[in-house]
C-alpha cells in the first residue's frame, strides 16, 4: 500500500463541488408520489444517447442476463415530536444506536434504549426530561451527551413493547427536508418499497419506490434475476457538500448487511453479465463488499466490514473481483456465518473505478450531493446532458420523482 497521505492521481479529494452541481428549480421537486408507482417516467442513458420511457418499461431495457441488486431496508417512523412545559416543540430524529450496535437489534430493545439523534429546536431545550403520551402509553427522552451536532438520547417506556413498536406508536415517517410538508397517511406506504424487509432507515432507497409486485413479476418472466442486500439509509444522505473541495467533506457512516446468497450471486455474475444496482445505496453496498474482500486478500485481518471514505484512492495492488468475493465467502465459511455486516463510509466520485456495477437505476439527485457525484463517476461529464434533458423535458426530481437507467461506458451491449 502507498504511504498515508499520498494523493492518488484520480483522487476526488481535489474535486471542487462547484464544478459538479446544477440549478434545481423548487417547482421541479416532487412533493407527492404518483398514483401508480411504476407510472413514473424513465430516462435511459447509453453510449451518449438519451431516450424517454416509462418505469414500467424497465424489463425491456435490461439484457436478459442482468442481475439487479435491491436494497431491502425499511424506513422507520424515526421522527418524534415532544413538547416542553412551555409549549415549545422539540423534534427528535432517531439516527443510529449508541456504540454502533446493529440497527435491527437496537430496534428490538425493550423498556429503554440509547440512540444518537438530531434534535430540532434544540436551543430551546434546557435538557429536562421530555414526555409524549398516547394510546395509554408514555415515551420519555433524556439527553445524555452531545457531539458534532448530534444528541445521545435515552428513551424509556413501560409495557414490554419494543422500541420499534414505540416508534410506530409515536413517530412519523421522516420525509426529506425538501418536501415542505408534514407526513401524511399515504407516506406510510409509499415512502417504503414493496419488498422492504429490514427496518432501520430514516430515508427510502428512492429508486426502488417505483417497483410494484407486477413489475417484479414481469422482470422474472423476462428471465431477469435479482439479489438483495441491506444498507440502512442515514440522514447524512441529505447533507449537501459544504466544503469547497471534497477533501473537507466528512462522509456519513451507514450500516450494511450482505447475505451469503448475495455474495454467491455476485461472484457467479462477475465477468459474465451486467450487474445493475437499484439505487446509490445498493451501489455503495456492493462496491464496499469488494473493498472488504480486497483487504482480506491483501492481508488485512478485519472480520467485520468497515470501509472508510478514501479507501479506494489509497493506491496499492489491484485485487481481481472474483478473488475479493471468494475471500469473503471463505471468511464466512471459516466463521460459520450466513452474512457479512458492518459499516461503510465509501465515497464514490469522479475518479472512482467501479468493480461490480455496470449500470444504475436511480432517481434524480440534489445539487451539491454525494449522490450526484456517484452518478458523475459512473457516466462521466455526460451527467450534465442527462440532467439538462430531464429539466427541459418535465421530469420530476428527488425522492418521489422520476427514475433513470444509466449505463457506464463499460456496459455490455444488448438488443432489448
Amino acid at each position: 500500500m502507498e504511504q498515508p497521505g499520498h494523493i492518488h492521481p484520480l483522487d476526488p479529494r481535489q474535486l471542487a463541488i462547484d464544478d459538479l452541481t446544477y440549478a434545481l428549480p423548487e417547482d421541479r421537486i416532487a412533493q407527492h408520489p404518483l398514483a401508480e408507482r411504476d407510472g413514473a417516467r424513465l430516462l435511459v442513458f447509453r453510449d451518449g444517447g438519451i431516450r424517454d420511457r416509462l418505469f414500467k418499461d424497465l424489463p425491456q431495457e435490461l439484457p436478459p442476463d442482468t442481475l439487479l441488486v435491491l436494497n431491502d431496508t425499511k424506513v422507520v417512523h424515526a421522527r418524534i415530536r415532544f413538547r416542553r412545559a412551555t409549549g415549545a416543540l422539540i423534534e427528535c430524529m432517531v439516527l443510529s444506536p449508541e456504540k454502533g450496535h446493529p440497527m435491527e437489534l437496537a430496534l428490538r430493545d425493550r423498556e429503554s434504549t440509547r440512540w444518537w439523534c438530531m434534535v430540532g429546536n434544540a436551543k430551546r431545550w434546557k435538557g429536562e426530561e421530555l414526555l409524549v403520551e398516547g394510546e395509554g402509553q408514555r415515551l420519555r427522552m433524556a439527553r445524555l451527551d452531545q457531539q458534532d451536532g448530534e444528541h445521545l438520547i435515552e428513551f424509556r417506556w413501560e409495557g414490554g413493547s419494543t422500541f420499534l413498536d414505540e416508534l410506530d406508536r409515536f413517530g412519523t415517517v421522516p420525509l426529506p427536508p425538501y418536501m415542505r410538508r408534514a407526513a401524511e397517511a399515504e407516506d406510510d406506504r409509499r415512502y417504503n418499497t414493496v419488498f422492504g424487509e429490514h427496518p432501520g432507515s430514516v430515508a427510502a432507497p428512492t429508486a426502488s419506490l417505483h417497483f410494484t409486485p407486477g413489475l417484479l413479476e414481469a422482470m422474472a418472466h423476462r428471465g431477469l434475476r435479482s439479489t438483495r442486500v441491506t444498507l440502512h439509509v442515514g440522514a447524512g444522505t441529505f447533507l449537501p457538500v459544504k466544503s469547497p473541495t471534497m477533501e473537507g467533506h466528512h462522509m456519513h457512516s451507514e450500516q450494511v448487511r450482505i447475505p451469503r446468497r448475495a455474495v454467491e450471486q455476485l461472484l457467479g455474475q462477475a465477468g459474465r453479465g451486467p450487474i445493475v444496482p437499484v439505487g446509490t445505496t445498493a451501489v455503495r453496498t456492493i462496491e464496499s463488499l469488494y473493498w472488504f474482500g480486497a483487504d482480506r486478500v491483501l492481508g488485512f485481518a478485519a472480520h467485520q466490514l468497515a470501509v472508510e471514505q478514501w479507501r479506494p484512492y489509497a493506491g496499492g495492488p489491484e485485487v481481481p473481483v472474483v478473488q475479493a468475493l471468494q475471500a469473503v465467502l471463505d471468511l464466512m465459511d471459516r466463521e460459520a456465518v450466513d452474512e457479512v455486516a458492518g459499516t461503510t463510509r465509501l465515497l464514490i466520485a469522479p475518479g472512482y473505478r467501479f468493480r461490480l456495477c455496470s449500470g444504475l437505476v436511480t432517481n434524480f439527485h440534489q445539487p451539491r450531493s454525494t449522490l450526484l457525484l456517484l452518478v458523475a463517476a459512473l457516466i462521466g461529464p455526460a451527467w450534465r446532458d442527462v440532467y439538462d434533458h430531464a429539466l427541459r423535458n418535465g421530469y420530476r426530481f428527488l425522492s418521489y420523482g422520476d427514475g433513470s437507467l444509466l449505463w457506464g461506458s463499460h456496459a455490455p451491449r444488448h438488443t432489448a
